[in-house]
């Protein structure tokens, strides 16, 4: 039993246990129900914000008020309103355990309204920009991670992740089972992808096999010259074999490349809209393309992609033309048509 829930059972709502003492043993409960990188997260909120201002209070006298006057200030410190919604969530989810383990009666994070921060500007390249990037990305050391993520979505973390056993060539696939991950405090660690679903077999096209037949081959020059390489599978770990970290990819690689190939400036993430945009753009049906992304559900790629689907909506328009308009075919009358003759 959490010594917060004890010390309530034993005391009363009077001697509640203060607000601190609450949170540690709940970030102890839920260590192994959640992602290493979630729960790192949630506890740096914890001690970084939560806890200095409202650590002391007895959990049972927090009041919504308490806890929006944590949000105003957080936001009058300069933290973003996007971190402090981040900061409501586990705000909430927190005293739902408290709740739930019948230390308070209700949450009052639920009575609490947050910011709502602006919609985060998604920034897809266009056919040219991408053909620029990958014709930039031409015999550089990372040109085949460039091909992937343009043309099959990958996470960056997936990316960085994937090891040649999770290679198909021959049947030209990728299966992606994990994503590499920082973890405040311990480093790089491989973990489980973000959802089940992101657990996936992805089909890749003659230019991204092509593209890792030849960085298969760089690496293997790369592994012989080097006295220092640590192989670990990885088909893009660093120059020594070990992971990547995400921010020396971007820092040494990635904006160099934008630079070389004359694009505005990106995310790596957009290089995953751009390969959304660029197949919902030709056509190829959302329920292709949400699988091949990872999403959870067809309703994330129509909701996040909805200004690529127009060449759709075309389609279907013209599907129209050609069944009614005067003139037309009858489909059931030429498919027995076809079946007698």
């Amino acid at each position: 039993m959490p010594q917060s829930q004890g010390r309530a059972s034993e005391h009363g709502k009077d001697r509640s246990p203060r607000f601190d003492v609450f949170l540690d043993d709940w970030l102890e409960a839920i260590v192994h129900s959640v992602r290493p990188r979630t729960w790192a997260r949630y506890s740096e909120y914890v001690r970084l914000h939560v806890a200095p201002m409202l650590g002391s209070r007895s959990l049972n006298d927090l009041t919504p008020r308490d806890i929006q006057g944590l949000y105003s200030r957080k936001m009058s410190e300069g933290l973003s309103a996007r971190s402090v919604l981040h900061l409501h969530r586990v705000m909430r989810r927190a005293l739902a355990h408290a709740v739930r383990w019948r230390v308070i009666e209700a949450n009052p994070a639920d009575l609490v309204e947050p910011p709502r921060p602006e919609p985060q500007e998604m920034r897809a390249l266009s056919s040219n920009e991408a053909r620029r990037v990958l014709e930039a990305a031409a015999g550089d050391r990372l040109e085949a991670l460039y091909v992937l993520a343009i043309t099959t979505g990958m996470r960056q973390g997936e990316l960085l992740a994937l090891r040649w056993r999770d290679v198909d060539l021959n049947g030209r696939s990728v299966r992606v089972t994990s994503s590499l991950q920082y973890i405040p405090g311990e480093g790089l660690r491989l973990s489980s992808p973000k959802t089940a679903r992101s657990r996936r077999n992805v089909l890749i096209s003659e230019l991204a096999a092509a593209a890792l037949l030849g960085h298969r081959e760089r690496q293997d020059a790369e592994r012989r010259d080097s006295t220092i390489w640590e192989d670990n599978d990885l088909v893009f770990p660093n120059s020594r074999g070990r992971p990547m970290y995400a921010t020396n990819l971007i820092e040494r690689s990635f904006t160099h490349l934008l630079e070389k190939a004359r694009v505005p400036r990106v995310r790596f993430h957009d290089l995953r809209h751009t390969a959304a945009t660029l197949l919902l753009g030709q056509g190829v049906h959302p329920k292709v393309v949400s699988e091949m992304l990872g999403h959870t559900n067809i309703s994330i790629t129509l909701d996040l992609y909805s200004h690529a689907t127009p060449t759709m909506q075309r389609e279907a328009a013209g599907a129209f033309d050609s069944l009614l308009s005067k003139g037309a075919a009858d489909p059931e009358t030429a498919s027995t048509e076809t079946t007698v003759n």
